[in-house]
């Protein structure tokens, strides 16, 4: 046994844990994170855990199978290649599943290249670290490149790749593929401490007694299962105990809050006892209470996103009241009473998405053009940290609801680095544009940033909305919709009210 999720030593070996630091994970400082969070900065990138598998690997060996071990690269500008981190090595093996992690710095703003490296490692190698590895003197498998974006914007976080040689091509021959699955992760200082044991196992060897291991996985959000750790092998033995499993926290992080956490004084989201408003509740409040003239019944459909539900499914459009039957809530009070509920049963969560929460407006906005008539306008407000992570499928959403009646009002709350939603703001003449070519019919986009805006004069509400009845009427003029004839029993105003 052993086999597929082994390591160099024999396979029997324990892979993962605490005791076995993942490949390229870096030491947190506390030090350094705390003058940072005194001075009012916050980190400008979140670190990505990389898990990686593969299947029908070409076999170089002669008398077995391959024993596969995987290398991850980052190509710097300059075109060089430097290594990220490294795999354990699997023996015997086609269909490997490794369980060291390779953990990566992901930065929105900058595009990452990545290359991975597949070795058959040569069986005189057995029992030296993998780290320390000549790949000069290993057989090379194949190779398949992507960027970090590609793979943490997948719904799934998680991308397939065919192996090519180095020349970029698979030849006459199927080199195999590699799976890479991406997952946002946060240092912990909790420790889970696990004893296992088994009795009256199946004997699954003829003249001898079964040699069992145990694999753990993790179940992640888009429900596969990735491995995280293996105990060792015990020879012979029917009823084994394996020495105890430590994992820290992080093994069993999803996605983390950019936020931070509610219950500290230091989150956007922390709800005051004593009635101060967060930065969230502040931008409702300002905003809301200026816009929800211009709706009649005053019931707003109310969304979250990036939260993790009680069911420990991650949603990045939710009904912030908690009801399955429907998103609407009555006034700006019903929208603060939905926000406080929701911080108490959800947790927070990600990444965060714009794409699913634009699109589920644009569509109530779209029905409205059949049913109402073009008398209805809508306006969608997102409040934001600013860490977006599906840049590009925010702009396809934006490109496509710019035929609609449609203006997206977007309060950047936080000290974070606010360039990719300045660039969602058309205010510089350029019309944004899909990944199909496609360029928006009219700008529907008004980004304020509540950092900047509250150092000067004018105030949040102000900035926000100056663009608004412009967008209103570029959708109307474009659609040929004339003001509504003044309804009969209103008062016409006589000439000298009009003086």
């Amino acid at each position: 046994m052993g086999g597929c999720f082994s390591d160099m030593k024999g396979g029997k070996q324990a892979v993962g844990g605490i005791r076995e630091a993942a490949t390229g994970v870096e030491p947190q400082n506390d030090a350094v994170d705390f003058f940072y969070k005194t001075q009012g900065f916050q980190q400008l990138f979140t670190r990505v855990e990389l898990s990686l598998s593969a299947s029908n690997l070409l076999d170089r060996d002669i008398t077995s199978k391959s024993d596969p071990m995987v290398v991850v690269f980052t190509k710097k500008r300059d075109g060089q290649l430097e290594e990220l981190g490294r795999t354990e090595v699997i023996m015997n093996c086609l269909n490997p599943e490794w369980i060291e992690k390779i953990s990566v710095a992901f930065q929105f703003e900058i595009v990452q290249p990545l290359e991975f490296h597949v070795y058959d490692i040569d069986t005189k190698y057995y029992g030296v670290p993998a780290k320390t590895l000549k790949l000069r003197d290993q057989e090379f498998i194949g190779m398949a490149s992507c960027t970090l974006s590609e793979i943490v914007t997948k719904q799934s976080r998680r991308l397939t790749l065919r192996l090519e040689n180095k020349s970029g091509n698979g030849g006459l021959r199927n080199l195999g593929a590699i799976t890479v699955h991406a997952e946002e992760t946060v240092a912990s200082r909790s420790v889970v401490e696990m004893v296992l044991r088994c009795s009256r196992l199946d004997n699954k060897d003829v003249f001898s007694k079964s040699d069992p291991f145990l694999r753990i996985s993790r179940v992640v959000e888009s429900g596969g299962h990735i491995p995280i750790c293996k105990t060792e092998v015990i020879n012979d033995n029917l009823n084994p105990k394996w020495r105890p499993v430590c994992l820290g926290g992080h093994k069993f992080g999803n996605f983390t809050a950019s936020n931070g956490n509610p219950q500290l004084s230091d989150s956007l989201h922390y709800i005051d006892p004593h009635g101060r408003l967060n930065s969230y509740q502040k931008a409702i409040m300002e905003v809301g209470e200026v816009i929800q003239f211009y709706d009649s019944d005053r019931r707003f459909p109310t969304w979250g996103f990036g939260g993790k539900m009680p069911g420990g499914t991650v949603s990045h459009c939710f009904n912030l009241n908690g009801s399955s039957g429907g998103s609407e809530v009555v006034g700006v009070e019903g929208i603060m009473d939905a926000y406080g509920s929701a911080l108490r049963s959800v947790t927070l969560s990600g990444p965060t998405l714009f794409g699913p929460v634009i699109n589920t407006a644009a569509q109530i906005a779209g029905q409205s053009l059949t049913s109402h008539n073009n008398t209805m306008y809508y306006v969608l407000l997102i409040i934001t940290d600013g860490v977006v992570t599906d840049f590009q499928e925010t702009i396809n959403a934006l490109v496509k609801a710019s035929d609609l009646p449609l203006s997206i009002l977007i309060v950047g709350v936080g000290n974070a680095d606010f360039t990719s939603m300045e660039a969602l703001d058309a205010d510089n003449g350029r019309r944004l544009e899909s990944s199909t070519g496609r360029a928006a019919t009219r700008d529907i986009v008004q980004f304020v940033s509540m950092r900047e805006v509250q150092s000067g004069q004018v105030s949040v509400v102000q900035a926000l909305l100056e663009e608004l009845p412009e967008q209103f009427l570029s959708f109307m003029q474009s659609r040929d919709v004339k003001p509504q004839p003044r309804p009969s029993h209103f008062p016409q105003a006589s000439t000298s009210t009009m003086q």
